[in-house]
């Protein structure tokens, strides 16, 4: 457990540290950028392995519906991370779509994953999108939305997402348990 709470705080230090200590960020220049993804990209490796290595228990048992709304889900978190709330039509003026999508993705993998171990990671990871859509709102008080764009990009960037969460679904089935039901 503990590396994996070392993971996340790992997390939570590479994506706040450049407000937290912005004049130490701002003197490192652009090697802050690498400094921040390896700061990452070893929370993510931590956050993986301790997950992993965790004997955990289900604290109850989910309605089996649930997966298939999980999957609805994700598939609605995916195209909310891709570029197509940004360049199409219906939610051009959202102003942090991707951190939506990363929530609803978290928020989705503790409603069919009731053991602690999960509760704990995506419990966290959801905490530190609200947090960071809060500290990005306080930082940068006005924003412009985009330019609005067309429903057939929306179309498009669906259609990748459901491509997009067929692919993931099937590499998910072969690291861990497939969220196909398969």
């Amino acid at each position: 457990m503990a590396t994996m709470i070392i993971g996340i705080a790992l997390w939570y230090a590479g994506h706040f540290w450049k407000r937290a200590l912005p004049a130490r960020h701002a003197a490192m220049g652009d090697k802050a950028k690498g400094v921040s993804a390896l700061i990452l990209v070893v929370g993510i490796v931590l956050m993986v392995i301790g997950y992993r290595s965790i004997e955990s228990y289900d604290l109850f048992a989910y309605p089996a519906f649930l997966k298939h709304i999980n999957n609805l889900a994700i598939l609605v978190a995916i195209y909310f991370m891709s570029p197509g709330p940004s360049k199409g039509a219906l939610f051009y003026r959202m102003r942090h779509p991707m951190l939506t999508g990363f929530i609803i993705w978290s928020v989705a993998h503790i409603v069919v994953n009731p053991d602690p171990a999960s509760i704990i990671l995506f419990g966290a990871l959801t905490i530190w999108a609200v947090a960071e859509i809060i500290v990005i709102n306080r930082a940068e008080p006005e924003w412009t939305p985009n330019t609005k764009g067309t429903i057939a990009k929306d179309g498009m960037f669906l259609g990748a997402s459901v491509v997009l969460t067929l692919v993931i679904g099937f590499i998910h089935g072969l690291i861990g348990p497939s969220p196909f039901g398969m």
